[in-house]
């Protein structure tokens, strides 16, 4: 396996009275696309940088196969970096720009054109070498940073929100193309993005972090069908969040839960519950089921709810319904359009519906006192 194994240790970062990060500890796999995912300000760019030898740690260690590289200078590291603001070099050209890792190690001409082609046609711009950065669109920039960047052949590549300033489409194009990269060469990547649905995409495992914390380490799925923490449920996708207290709990992982003007419903628990605790639950609004008819019979697995319809949002793949229950909860409820009848009746604003699940999609993320 190419790459490195990353593990950090106990990380600490101060500026001033602000604590960037607080005691983190992260092991990250030889050859793993691995996402650091978090709001602006979680500490996430700053642990990059701390890895990259740009920053220094307050406290703790950043181990690169097994070697603490803490006093080894930025420039020493077997790790580059790809900056969302490309960072190249204006005068040079394509070809130049990424031979510069070369010249600076001076490669013989022949060696160093041999080297800056194979890269080229690995970013998929063979014939752009002549061209000036300022000639290139803004996913052509990128992906010459990223020649760049590995044409040094780091043991780690380090990206710091790479694709942020693309329009969606081409940052959508982009991550199949970094996926297949990384594929290709086979190197550690840590990939720095605010965007959950980027992170979801392409890691083999993402960390989720705020206020300068790791509060779920997971695979993709992982993280959005189980979050274990109440910020991780609300920061992934879209979700209904209930709270309740619990009423019973059952022996094959479940509780019967009872929550404010909505009854008792069924959840499921990996954690340890007691009768008489309270307990918040996540709903993905996909799981959620929605008819104007009354189900004519439900597995006792179900939970079935009548409600109200608020609000109607159509997105063509899909059809968002805000559902009231009791003139007190709304439940959000997205189904998606894998057919189309034109005699099936629509659900309209205002309209009397029901929703049901299947108790093992209400999921337990947090656990407190009666």
């Amino acid at each position: 396996m190419k790459g490195s194994q990353v593990s950090i240790r106990n990380v600490e970062k101060k500026f001033g009275d602000f604590h960037a990060l607080k005691n983190v500890s992260l092991d990250i796999k030889k050859g793993e696309f691995y996402s650091l995912l978090g709001p602006s300000g979680c500490g996430k760019t700053t642990l990059l940088r701390i890895i990259a030898g740009f920053e220094d740690p307050t406290g703790g260690a950043v181990l690169l196969d097994g070697k603490d590289v803490i006093p080894i200078a930025a420039n020493k590291r077997p790790v580059n970096t790809v900056f969302q603001t490309y960072a190249l070099f204006p005068h040079l050209s394509v070809f130049e720009n990424v031979a510069f890792p070369l010249r600076l190690k001076k490669l013989p001409n022949a060696e160093v054109k041999a080297q800056v082609q194979q890269f080229l046609e690995l970013v998929k711009l063979p014939k752009e070498g002549k061209k000036l950065p300022s000639q290139l669109s803004g996913g052509q920039k990128q992906r010459v940073a990223i020649a760049r960047a590995l044409i040094n052949k780091p043991s780690v590549l380090l990206l710091d929100e790479p694709l942020s300033a693309l329009d969606a489409k081409l940052r959508q194009h982009m991550l199949i193309e970094l996926d297949s990269i990384h594929d290709e060469i086979g190197i550690t990547f840590i990939y720095v993005t605010h965007d959950q649905q980027e992170a979801l995409s392409v890691s083999d495992r993402v960390a989720v972090m705020n206020e300068g914390e790791v509060v779920q380490v997971g695979t993709p799925f992982e993280i959005y069908e189980s979050p274990s923490h109440p910020f991780v449920a609300h920061f992934i996708g879209e979700t209904n969040y209930l709270s309740g207290t619990v009423t019973e709990v059952f022996r094959d992982n479940h509780a019967k839960v009872d929550f404010p003007n909505l009854g008792t419903l069924i959840v499921y628990q990996d954690k340890p519950l007691a009768v008489g605790k309270s307990v918040k639950v996540t709903i993905r609004p996909e799981k959620i089921r929605i008819s104007l008819d009354k189900p004519a019979s439900l597995p006792e697995n179900m939970n079935l709810l009548a409600g109200r319809v608020d609000e109607v949002i159509y997105s063509g793949f899909q059809s968002k319904f805000f559902v009231r229950v009791n003139d007190n909860m709304v439940f959000r409820v997205f189904r998606q359009h894998v057919k189309f009848f034109m005699d099936e009746k629509a659900i309209n604003w205002k309209d009397e519906v029901y929703i049901w699940w299947n108790d093992n999609d209400g999921y337990v993320v947090e656990v407190g006192d009666a």
